[in-house]
Order: structure tokens, then sequence, then C-alpha cells
């Protein structure tokens, strides 16, 4: 399929989401919310792809949600009843969390690769990836706090999941930019590369690294870290051994050992496409 707000390759089961808006500094228009969501679900039933790949064209990454959407809301949605018109813009920030939160629920590692800003709602976007790589002259910042109001799809959710609270509090509240340095240095992102080029060439290659795995095996350890993430040690055991109890298979680890033993690449069979109910296919 082709999209309006970003492009959508699958080479050797890497997919690579690209936006492709540079001039409006891949602002998140209201087609960026439609596509988005679709593309995410597309790739995970169709199950050709096993890792995927955000990064962005032009100077920035993105400059977060569209000015569209606050400059041209839905004359409906500020109007009428109160009860009513909050109860809209519960569900409106709801939906519009969903699209990252496919991030987390599809079953292949999402690897965002950053340059220039990643501002607001970009920021919501790569805290829900598995992992983040960023160029030297990058920066992320809470920006929608500098604006007035505060950040709703994601990231006061899981930044302080990823780096120290104390600081994930000080970025909100203050709405500072943290660069790439001083990402690194707390763990927000796993590597600094001095342009988009090196970063992607790097990226590309520990995809392919990912894709070299037993999708199975690749899919359980994202269920289990995200599962850990939200529940007790104890929780997270129980559940791991449930897991085991019905995912562990032979056939991956007989291929693993039988590949070594012949010097080749072993050949994983991959994840099943997702159908529809009582599609019988």
């Amino acid at each position: 399929m082709s999209y309006q707000t970003f492009s959508l390759q699958v080479d050797q089961q890497i997919a690579h989401l690209q936006l492709n808006r540079p001039d409006a500094c891949n602002a998140m228009n209201k087609a960026f919310w439609q596509e988005f969501p679709e593309a995410l679900k597309a790739l995970d039933t169709e199950a050709e792809a096993r890792v995927l790949v955000i990064s962005s064209q032009g100077k920035h990454f993105s400059a977060g949600m569209d000015l569209e959407i606050f400059t041209q809301p839905d004359p409906q949605m500020f109007n009428g009843e109160a009860g009513r018109r909050a109860e809209a813009v519960r569900r409106l920030v709801m939906q519009l969390q969903t699209c990252f939160n496919l991030l987390e629920e599809i079953r292949m590692p999402v690897i965002s690769a950053v340059q220039g800003g990643c501002i607001g709602g970009a920021l919501d976007l790569v805290c829900a990836t598995d992992m983040r790589y960023c160029t030297a002259e990058a920066y992320f910042t809470v920006k929608e706090t500098e604006l007035g109001m505060t950040a709703d799809l994601g990231t006061l959710q899981r930044l302080p999941q990823l780096i120290p609270s104390g600081l994930a509090r000080e970025l909100a509240y203050t709405a500072r930019k943290l660069s790439a340095d001083e990402a690194l240095k707390v763990g927000f992102v796993n590597r600094v590369y001095p342009t988009q080029e090196a970063m992607l060439d790097d990226v590309m290659d520990i995809a392919a690294q990912i894709t070299s795995q037993s999708p199975l095996a690749v899919t359980g350890c994202k269920q289990m870290i995200n599962y850990a993430r939200d529940h007790s040690v104890q929780d997270s055991l129980s559940y791991m051994a449930t897991w085991q109890a019905g995912m562990f298979q032979p056939e991956d680890m007989m291929q693993t050992f039988s590949a070594k033993m012949s010097g080749k690449a072993p050949e994983y069979k991959p994840l099943r496409k997702i159908a529809a109910p009582f599609s019988g296919k």
C-alpha cells in the first residue's frame, strides 16, 4: 500500500517506515493518525517482516502533532453539553493513544532512528518503540508543556520507565531539550552516530541480526519484557512459565543446532499470519 505521510517497504524481512514530509518537519497531520495504525496492523497481520525500523527524511525526525489539529479542530468536539463534550475528548485521546500502543502490541520489535528534533508527539512515538538510536545533533523535548497542555499520548507514562524518574519529571515540567549525549548517558538511546547515514547503516545491521533469530523466540522476548515492566517479578515469572509451557517447541532449537553443525544459517519458519475470526484461513 502507498501512504501520504510516510513510505513503507519490506525487504529481507525488515520493514522500514520512513516519515516523508520533511518540508513540514514530518509533523503528524490528520492523515498520519489514520495511516499509521493501518500500516502497523497490516505488518503484524501479514507477518512478512520480523522487525520494524522507523526513521524520517529531512532535518528533523518529527515536530510532533501538526498545528492543523489545534488550529482546525472538529467544531463538534468542543461544543455542546459539558459532560458529553468531555466524554468525546477523552475518547479521542484514547484513540490517538492506541496508535502508539500498537508499537508495543505488534509481534515484531520496533526500532526508532532519530535525527534532529524529536518533539512532542514524536517523543510519545519513540518512547513506545523497543530501541532508540539517534544522531549527535538530535534532541528530545516534551513540547506540550511549553504549549500549555499536558502530554497525553504516552510520554509521561513510558519515559519514567526508561530514564530516572526525577529526570523525566524535570523534562516534563520544564520542556527543556534532552540532548543526544545526555540521552545516551541516561540510557534513553542505545547509540549516537555522527550522521544519519551512519545511523541507518548500523540500525539496519541490528535489524538484520534480529531477523536471523527465531521469530517465535524474539516475539516471546518482547512479550515477556513488556509484561515484566507492568507487573511484579513473581507475576512475570509465572507468566513466563505459562508462555513457555505453550510456546516452547523444539523445532527452532533443532534448526539452530543443525545449522551450527552444517555451517549454514538457520531458516526459521515465520510467524503465522493473523487471520480474521472464523475465516478458516
